[in-house]
């Protein structure tokens, strides 16, 4: 008879963090679909907005601007200022602080914009998965 538990670093997790050893919900749970495009709607959106102030707007300048903001935020606070707002952190999945090279590496996948649409079983993006990082509810 089969078994209904699975083990979390087994190949069928449940829910997603499961296999990383985190919980289905709350703090901790890997952030949900919505939450995660909200979030870079809300940071892209905000870019956008500074590069017109600005640059007249412009794509480049978003972009930079978009890559510089989220270094920074994420270095500083574990988070981009959509992530912030939706009550989310980006954390290193072996825990510590994040350091300046993971949210570089992050940043430039994010910004070529296929690796974010890449997902494995656990939600987590190549961007993600590349870095060592995971997006988590606080």
């Amino acid at each position: 008879m089969p078994s209904h538990t699975t083990k979390p670093n087994g190949p069928s997790a449940t829910w997603p963090g499961q296999r990383l050893g985190l919980p289905q919900h709350g703090s901790r749970s890997v952030a949900r679909p919505g939450r995660r495009v909200a979030a870079i709607v809300i940071d892209f959106g905000l870019s956008a907005l500074v590069s017109a102030a600005f640059y007249n707007y412009s794509g480049l300048a978003s972009t930079l601007i978009f890559a510089i903001t989220q270094i920074v935020f994420i270095t500083l606070v574990a988070g981009g200022i959509g992530h912030l707002i939706l009550g989310l952190r980006v954390v290193p999945l072996k825990g510590g602080w994040i350091g300046w090279w993971r949210p570089a590496v992050r940043t430039l996948l994010l910004c070529l914009f296929i690796p974010a649409f890449i997902w494995d079983q656990d939600q987590r993006g190549l961007h993600d998965r590349l870095s060592g990082t995971v997006l988590v509810r606080i």
